[in-house]
């Protein structure tokens, strides 16, 4: 297991303590505390090797589960390599943790139906994911005939009950890569619901107004969407204030400000249509911090402090824990968790970094003071 060092970037520290009840609200003193279900995080990206075993304790430490991406070098396109990687990520994880994860199949342009049979059986495998060929990071393998060569792949699963993950970017060159989510829509995503209404659809890390409404327009329980944290507290600017920010910068890209206030809206009206997906994307320093950033935003650390910020600013803190534990697990058919955490008002202060024997993780709001610290029962 590799561990941090003693430097100057400080280990992020959540207190623990017992508690009990379940969406509680109450002040202890001057301090309020929060009481709901322990959450899951159904987007993650927990990469492989070194940098695995640095950030599985993050995300071990926060979620009960989580749904990990398949883009990795090569791409997880085969139950078989679900199955082992799925080996890999228990072996990463910190003793007596219980973080369970569910794996994911790579679509490709040769992915055969009878993978999906294969996936639905093997009982780790929950879903698909669909990346557009050269959409984001690692996605070279991706899709490039969706409605063509991966047809009776889709039709499979809708057939299996196995939810298609998109990652919903068009990548044509002459499509502005501000509106590539509105034409994602308006191109793939629209006409493959009309087409296979059974199969369910996760639109993972929406971005815009745009995809708001599509979600909200399409039937409850068949389409879906994850949201980060980032889309909720950050907008376009926030990659150049100051300079360029390459740490604020991830794919699909930061949008303008109405578009943000929309995705705020819907998660805190207490829709079922919309719960947690981190999209947490590490990248070491270097990588980051180069003449050709890579994208991605690391928030597993402090991902349940910003949610909680983005509910209690819209005043619908009642409203958080169906966002981040019942919306998920209800989609996907799964049980809700049974165990529970608490998030206290208390300031602290995020670290400037995470360091590592192989470099550095910078964390999502590096050096700002975040408050609702979480601990476990």
């Amino acid at each position: 297991m590799i561990k941090s060092l003693v430097l100057p970037c400080k280990a992020l520290k959540f207190p623990s303590a017992k508690f009990e009840g379940s969406n509680q609200l109450r002040h202890k003193g001057k301090k309020m505390e929060l009481t709901i279900t322990r959450p899951d995080d159904w987007h993650l990206h927990l990469r492989d090797g070194e940098l695995l075993q640095a950030v599985v304790p993050h995300s071990a430490s926060h979620f009960a589960r989580g749904i990990v991406m398949p883009n990795l070098k090569p791409p997880i396109t085969t139950t078989a390599a679900a199955v082992s990687y799925r080996e890999s990520i228990l072996k990463a994880l910190p003793a007596g943790s219980d973080f369970t994860p569910l794996m994911t199949l790579y679509l490709t342009d040769t992915t055969n139906p009878n993978e999906i049979k294969l996936a639905k059986r093997s009982g780790v495998v929950y879903a698909v994911k669909l990346y557009p060929a050269g959409a984001t990071t690692n996605s070279q393998d991706g899709v490039t005939d969706l409605f063509g060569k991966c047809l009776p792949v889709l039709e499979e699963m809708a057939q299996q009950n196995m939810p298609l993950l998109v990652h919903g970017e068009v990548t044509d060159a002459d499509v502005d890569v501000f509106d590539r989510e509105k034409v994602f829509i308006n191109t793939v995503l629209q006409p493959l619901i009309q087409r296979l209404p059974q199969l369910k659809v996760v639109m993972e890390h929406v971005t815009t107004k745009d995809a708001v409404k599509f979600v909200e327009s399409c039937k409850e329980g068949f389409v879906a969407a994850t949201v980060t944290p980032q889309h909720l507290l950050l907008n376009r600017n926030s990659l150049f204030q100051g300079g360029l920010q390459p740490h604020n910068y991830c794919l699909p890209v930061l949008k303008r400000e109405i578009h943000r206030q929309a995705i705020v809206s819907a998660v805190t009206s207490g829709s079922k249509r919309f719960f947690v997906g981190t999209d947490s994307a590490p990248h070491e320093r270097r990588r980051k911090e180069s003449s050709c950033g890579c994208a991605g935003v690391y928030s597993a650390p402090v991902a349940l402090s910003l949610y909680a910020k983005v509910f209690e600013e819209a005043g619908a803190l009642d409203k958080l824990e169906a966002f981040v534990s019942f919306n998920g697990p209800d989609f996907y058919g799964l049980p809700r968790n049974t165990s529970k955490i608490k998030l206290s008002k208390t300031s602290f202060k995020v670290p400037d970094c995470f360091s590592f024997p192989f470099g550095e993780i910078i964390p999502m709001f590096a050096g700002e003071t975040l408050e609702w610290q979480p601990s476990f029962n």
